[in-house]
């Protein structure tokens, strides 16, 4: 979905959050967040773990997938969130313990190679959050804009949310389309089902208007299975109040019950019972 330039007065507060001292950092790894954090902070003290110079760390390689209709997949560690309901736990959590370091350049010619093999016409980095480390990433997009092939970022919006800067460099880039992964309907859903502080769900949806307001090419997801009909209703809304077309083409989610997720979901004490 490309929507065009609009420039739009209202819009969720871009205010920055400290809370550092939310946060607790083993010298080589992420020690486990036991209270709320700011995932800006989580996403720098990741970076230090998962970049080397214009490096970025795998836990896996090219791959062939049914989503979109194909496309060819590599996976990322490192998160600067702790979805409840996500089942990529150790390349998130012990990031310094899994994985490889690639360049932009081994990354995009093993993608390509996997997308020729198969006939796709889309790539994608997943697995964690590809936007931490923005150097590796736009090494990427560069390499991918002499294809032809689209680069999907699947990501949860809350870096680019946070610098409206990271937007406006992301709209350079041709062959991208950018999916925002919505983790809650409201601030206070958003912090159960993550742990963050519940203001950090205001930069998820800066991140659709950074991304509108810069002209990329976008879409929102929801993960429905832990909403209610109220909630979804409120997102909605809030939504609308920045663009329309965002409710019209909000891409709904539900989670796969792999068993690290059921057992986790199981110790929150959360069903699966959303609208």
């Amino acid at each position: 979905m490309m929507l065009p330039y609009l420039s739009l007065s209202d819009g969720p507060s871009d205010k920055q959050y400290n809370c550092s001292t939310h946060l607790s950092f083993g010298t080589a790894s992420i020690k486990e967040l036991t209270i709320m954090y700011d995932p800006v902070i989580l996403a720098k003290e990741t970076e230090k773990i998962v970049i080397k110079e214009n490096l970025r760390k795998y836990y896996r390689r090219g791959r062939g997938e049914k989503w979109y209709g194909g496309i060819a997949s590599v996976y990322c560690c490192g998160c600067n969130l702790r979805c409840v309901f996500c089942w990529s736990s150790f390349p998130r959590d012990k990031p310094d313990k899994i994985g490889e370091f690639y360049a932009p350049q081994q990354v995009v010619r093993e993608l390509r190679e996997v997308a020729l093999k198969h006939g796709y016409k889309q790539l994608r980095m997943t697995g964690n959050e590809p936007t931490i480390g923005k150097d590796h990433l736009f090494g990427i997009l560069r390499e991918v804009d002499q294809t032809n092939l689209l680069f999907i970022l699947e990501t949860n919006g809350i870096l680019i949310g946070h610098d409206r800067h990271y937007s406006e460099q992301l709209s350079a880039f041709k062959n991208l389309h950018v999916r925002v992964s919505l983790k809650a309907t409201g601030p206070q859903e958003f912090s159960r089902l993550t742990g963050a502080t519940q203001e950090s769900f205001n930069l998820q949806l800066a991140a659709l208007k950074n991304l509108l307001d810069t002209g990329v090419s976008f879409h929102s997801a929801i993960m429905t299975s832990f909403v209610t009909a109220k909630g979804y209703e409120q997102l909605k809304s809030n939504l609308q109040s920045i663009d329309n077309r965002l409710v019209s083409n909000l891409e709904e989610e539900h989670v796969i019950l792999y068993p690290p997720v059921v057992e986790r979901l199981k110790q929150a004490g959360l069903s699966t019972k959303g609208i």
